[in-house]
């Protein structure tokens, strides 16, 4: 795109939304510490206390504390590009919604231009973006997301890639009239009424996940939402892809430390805790990117037990959104396991009857805070897969892991991927959905035309990794997880990463290879040979009533549904009925 066109857009949008002052961002500390400044002036932003070094806390809208799904709009020419699983719009009325709200909505603000890049800098995966906000609490989130700033700007200028563009505004922060608005076919986003995250820092789901989505089928990769992580067992690394969805235990993965049992043989590195991009490289192997540069996780639940990267890495350089304070202002939230709550997420005093931190609350931290960070991340041509994992909520029917028999089944597999809802989208907690791989909200275009696309890898590459499904959240009759969870989930990445080495063997089910008995290891965990086999029970008629729940999701898509997945359930039918 020549940068005379996105001169233009700037232009355009300045004189649909009437900012005070335009501002383009340098991207520099100097800007950034300003920004900071401005937003601890006007109160939308507050200073911790010492021990949390350049730390701060923003309180978002009542109203605005997470994705709003059911205001994401997907708008190509043609419906049916859009498919079931994203809501459409005709892109002229869109546009025309859109901007009416847009109209005047930066009056008295400053109108901030953000270049950025998607991806290490100087990666020929990387992708360009530029957006426009009157949010400082934008800039300077996506100042710690994302390769912001001249570099960026200097790739935009050269006009040697493609740019997406993203038009935000706060607007009135009026539920009503909140919209987030895609054009894949213009490589543009609108989204007006909301500061929240997901739906404001344009670079995250709505560039790097929906238009990329759309990108990546036009040009043959995939824009994943899944974590990246290594996997070293004395000095050799193997790298796997992870798709959960959000609240599932991906950034507890993403920067796992192993058992102490372990700790002499086995590191984890964290390439990236969210997003994939995933391409095939030359040797014919599947390679990802990171298009972040830093994390925007969930915090409740975050301790010295469950994640202690995390923990330390948000101890200075924070941004945090929606936590509770202690009296002598230090973050808190639900699973702290120090201090107390002394003013809940809206700054009201804490009553106990309620959670103090939203359940949603969130960090923003660089990447390279983190303590296993991983140096392959700022890798130009990113890290070979081994092993794509998906993993759900489930607390029946689904065993610790299963392996796909092939790259048909295991696209089968994450097609078919259900979780319990969580906190990080709006609407009812605890219910089952479909969520195939972990892509439902973030898939921009139809999603059966995305399991197509995953399909036509077998044709591009010539070496695929393994599928597996984890699901660490199954329970016994009293509701109580039956697996611990946390750094003891290397015990079954080590089992994947035996599989992939062709060191082990495994039992062949009906619905995938499981485990042999003794190949995961148990020893030092309260996990009887009873509850191991309560983790790998295959429940013939609760497989048989998923597969005829799998078939009446799939009728949502019509023609758009693979062939190949009537062949893998008929499969597993058959075979749950002969064995």
């Amino acid at each position: 795109m020549h940068f005379n066109t996105i001169e233009n857009w700037v232009k355009e949008s300045a004189q649909l939304t009437s900012p005070a002052s335009v501002k383009w961002c340098d991207g520099s500390q100097q800007e950034y510490d300003h920004i900071i400044a401005t937003m601890l002036k006007d109160g939308s932003l507050l200073s911790l206390n010492d021990k949390y070094r350049n730390c701060y806390l923003h309180r978002s809208h009542p109203s605005d504390v997470a994705r709003t799904e059911q205001q994401t709009f997907v708008c190509p020419r043609d419906r049916d590009d859009a498919g079931p699983n994203n809501n459409w719009l005709d892109p002229q009325q869109a546009h025309a919604k859109v901007d009416a709200l847009f109209r005047n909505c930066m009056q008295g603000r400053t109108m901030y231009v953000i270049p950025y890049c998607m991806g290490p800098i100087d990666s020929p995966y990387a992708r360009l973006g530029m957006e426009i906000t009157d949010s400082p609490y934008v800039v300077a989130n996506m100042r710690i997301m994302t390769r912001m700033g001249e570099q960026a700007l200097a790739r935009i200028k050269r006009g040697e890639a493609e740019v997406v563009r993203g038009l935000h505004s706060v607007a009135d922060l009026d539920p009503q009239k909140r919209f987030i608005m895609h054009f894949p076919e213009e490589l543009l986003i609108k989204s007006v009424g909301s500061g929240y995250g997901g739906n404001a820092l344009l670079g995250k789901k709505c560039h790097a996940l929906r238009i990329a989505s759309s990108q990546a089928r036009r040009q043959g990769w995939l824009a994943e939402h899944m974590l990246i992580a290594g996997i070293e067992h004395r000095g050799e690394t193997h790298y796997v892809a992870a798709a959960f969805p959000s609240a599932c235990g991906k950034t507890n993965l993403a920067m796992l430390i192993p058992p102490d049992k372990y700790r002499q043989d086995y590191k984890v590195w964290t390439v990236g805790d969210d997003i994939a991009w995933i391409h095939v490289g030359d040797d014919g192997r599947l390679w990802a990117i990171n298009p972040e540069a830093g994390f925007f996780g969930v915090v409740p639940g975050t301790n010295e037990h469950s994640n202690p990267n995390a923990l330390s890495m948000i101890d200075h350089d924070t941004i945090y959104t929606n936590v509770a304070l202690t009296a002598d202002k230090e973050p808190w939230w639900e699973g702290k396991l120090s201090g107390k709550p002394h003013t809940n997420w809206k700054g009201e005093p804490h009553r106990g009857d309620a959670p103090a931190a939203h359940p949603n609350a969130r960090f923003t931290v660089a990447s390279k805070q983190c303590p296993s960070y991983s140096p392959a991340a700022e890798g130009k041509q990113g890290v070979p897969l081994s092993a794509i994992i998906f993993g759900g909520r489930r607390s029946t029917l689904n065993p610790l892991v299963v392996e796909a028999f092939d790259w048909s089944h295991g696209v089968y597999m994450g097609a078919t991927l259900s979780s319990e809802t969580t906190a990080a989208a709006t609407g009812k907690v605890g219910v089952v959905r479909r969520d195939p791989m972990a892509m439902l909200p973030f898939c921009g275009y139809n999603m059966g035309d995305y399991w197509s696309h995953w399909l036509s890898l077998q044709q591009q590459a010539t070496q695929l990794p393994r599928i597996f499904q984890v699901n660490w959240f199954r329970c016994d009759d009293s509701g109580k997880f039956l697996w611990p969870g946390f750094g003891d989930n290397l015990r079954v990445l080590q089992w994947v990463l035996n599989r992939c080495r062709n060191e082990v063997d495994a039992v062949n089910t009906p619905i995938g290879y499981l485990p042999n008995a003794t190949d995961i290891d148990c020893e030092g965990l309260d996990v009887s040979d009873a509850t191991k086999r309560e983790l790998f029970a295959i429940d013939r008629q609760g497989w048989q009533d998923e597969l005829t729940a799998i078939a009446s999701y799939f009728s949502t898509f019509g023609t758009h549904v693979p062939p190949a997945f009537a062949a893998q359930a008929q499969r597993i039918r058959t075979q749950l009925d002969n064995s």
